[in-house]
């Protein structure tokens, strides 16, 4: 089984997994996120400034680490799917996938086949030729897992068909952007948190979401979500600094008063 086969067979399962978006395009994020106990990471091509070359460069680093690597593309256009893959990342998160054709449409562009990707012997994801045709078109299907992020009326309306899809592994709830696009200023609403608890509760495929690093993982959990996205470097970085500087300032000011 290879880390990508591993990643998905786990997610497929409703396994809980933990992960973390990565916007800093440059390789040795990935080296120390990846040892910080992370089942995956999710480079966030669709909010920061990562190329093709760039994300190459963070799946050779994550390769190197042993962790699976979910890239949120910017769009869903096959050059970038087959781009994603080819370079061997264990899937796509896809934002603001609405309906169910478009669901269907994305199943087949992760694939081989009439109407799917382009089939590269060559690539990262085969191996760099060492995997015969057949073995990697037999395994590949294992190895990639789409993710469909709903975060609009129509999709939380159609949530249900869209999980129904052949293909689709998981659902991944973008809590802004649905309040956002329901006319909400808090991710937190109340009308936000009842949406959620419905998409979480689909049992016809995984399901998650993204949450600030302070948030509770357990009831989440509870009504149903496994596949979590806690924050980001950036915010976990702030946060760090944050608290050592706050600790450090409480010292200092305690040091001034007894002066």
């Amino acid at each position: 089984m290879t880390v990508n086969s591993d990643f998905k067979a786990k997610l497929v399962a409703k396994e809980p997994l933990l992960g973390t978006f990565i916007k800093t395009p440059h390789p040795i994020i990935i080296e120390i996120m990846a040892h910080a106990g992370f089942d995956f990471l999710v480079i966030d091509a669709e909010h920061a400034p990562f190329d093709r070359t760039t994300i190459d460069m963070m799946l050779i680093a994550a390769r190197a680490e042993g962790c699976p690597i979910i890239v949120r593309v910017p769009t869903s256009s096959p050059d970038w799917v087959l781009n994603i893959l080819d370079a061997g990342a264990a899937g796509i998160m896809v934002p603001h996938v609405e309906t169910a054709a478009q669901a269907q449409a994305l199943a087949q562009s992760v694939t081989y086949g009439p109407g799917g990707r382009g089939f590269a012997g060559t690539s990262r994801a085969a191996e760099y030729a060492r995997r015969p045709l057949a073995e990697h078109l037999a395994r590949a299907r294992d190895e990639v897992s789409l993710i469909c992020q709903i975060e609009d009326p129509d999709g939380v309306i159609n949530h249900a068909e869209i999980a129904a899809v052949d293909g689709v592994d998981a659902l991944f709830i973008g809590r802004a952007d649905l309040a956002v696009s329901h006319g909400y200023s808090d991710f937190f609403a109340a009308e936000v948190a009842d949406m959620t608890t419905e998409i979480l509760g689909n049992t016809d495929t995984a399901t998650g979401l993204y949450c600030p690093p302070t948030e509770e993982l357990g009831p989440l959990q509870a009504v149903g979500g496994s596949l979590f996205v806690v924050g980001s470097e950036h915010s976990l970085m702030t946060s760090g600094g944050l608290s050592l500087s706050q600790k450090f300032n409480a010292v200092r000011s305690a040091k001034e008063t007894l002066k």
